[in-house]
Parts: C-alpha cells; structure tokens; sequence
C-alpha cells in the first residue's frame, strides 16, 4: 500500500493530470461517505417507525438497493490512486528500479483492459432500463415502491470510468519511470514494506495528535 504523502508531484503534465483526477475521486469518495450516512439515518428511521409508530419506513430495502452502488463503486479510484486495494506483494516487494515500473505498468495495463470490458458490459446494462419514452425514463423499477433503476445502474459504469482514466494515468506514470529510471516516479503510489507503511501511518496519527495538543 502507499499513504497519500507517498504520492510524488511536480509541475509536469502527467503531475497535473494527477491532481486533477484526484480532485474528483475525492469528491466521489465524500459522496460515498455521505451514502453510507444516509443509509445509516435510514435504519434509524426505520426501526423508530416500527417500534413506535408500527410504521416502518416504505421501501427502506428499495433505497438500500438505489444506495450500495455509490458505496461499492465511487470511491474506488481514490483508493487505486493512493494504493490502498488489496493486491500481492510476494513478487513486486523484491523488484526495484526499471524491472518494477515493468511489471507495474504491464499489471496496470491488464487491469485496465479489464475495466475497459467492464465499462462497456455496465453501460450496456443501464441502457436496458433507461427508456426516454418510459415514465421517468425507465424500464426497470425496484418491487416495493417503484424506484427507477437505472440511476444506481449508471453509477457503476461511470465509477469505472473514472477508474479507468486513473490506470491509464498511473500506467503513463510507470512507463515514464520505466524509461527514465526514476527512482520515485510521480502520479503513481509506491510501493512500501510492511514495516514502513506502518512507521508512515504511526507517524500521520502522531502528528494529529501533536495538532490536538497544541
């Protein structure tokens, strides 16, 4: 993984492109955070009903199903920038210099071909369930109050839209560090041992706490 100061900038176009990108997959990240809140005033809401009032909320598991794909799906780029999915190190953490920044940048590429393919099959299935001739533009609607779907169904193509700008930015990155050799490329997250990531994450809550104290 890679913490967000692990991050190099500088002034070139591929740095710029970085920031820029970044500055929406933080706004996407803040709209699935407020997903997640939402869906938590729903439960209360819901279980207040029922219990005192007899009342559940209508169609609480419609706007459950409306709700998980921009928890599932928006922020996952703003992971993918900082390094934060899942991923095996076993080979990658003994590779250093040109022969690393190949086999990121061949291992990026493959992810983004397949979030190529994916893109499509999405779109393709949110354009299943939007009608402009439909009322409200859809073909689909969820069971219990008749949500349209394909709202939630375009969030999916459009999270992996923006993850595919950043594999292709981030394979620009590894292929630049690869042809120069730098050792601390920008726009793409480093790699970090264990032990470092952490010293880096013991540090960043250190020096929150220092913030506090003062």
């Amino acid at each position: 993984m890679a913490s967000p100061s692990n991050i190099m900038e500088d002034d070139t176009l591929l740095s710029r492109f970085d920031r820029g990108l970044f500055w929406l997959e933080t706004k996407l990240a803040l709209l699935g955070g407020i997903a997640v809140f939402s869906l938590m005033v729903l439960a209360v809401v819901s279980v207040s009903g029922r219990n005192f009032a007899n009342a559940p909320l209508p169609g609480y598991v419609d706007w459950i199903e409306q709700t998980m794909p921009l928890i599932a799906f928006v922020a996952v780029s703003y992971t993918q920038r900082l390094g934060g999915h899942i991923r095996m190190d076993i080979v990658i953490g003994r590779l250093r210099g040109r022969p690393l920044w190949l086999v990121e940048m061949l291992s990026t590429l493959v992810m983004l071909s397949l979030m190529l393919l994916l893109v499509w099959g999405t779109f393709s299935h949110f354009l299943r369930a939007f009608d402009m001739s439909a009322p409200l533009w859809s073909r689909d609607s969820s069971m219990d109050i008749g949500i349209p779907l394909w709202p939630s169904k375009l969030i999916v193509p459009v999270g992996f839209s923006v993850l595919s700008l950043r594999l292709a930015l981030q394979a620009w990155g590894f292929r630049r560090a690869f042809a120069t050799g730098a050792t601390r490329p920008v726009a793409v997250p480093l790699y970090e041992d264990a032990a470092t990531a952490a010293a880096n994450e013991a540090a960043t809550v250190s020096g929150f706490n220092d913030k506090e104290e003062s």
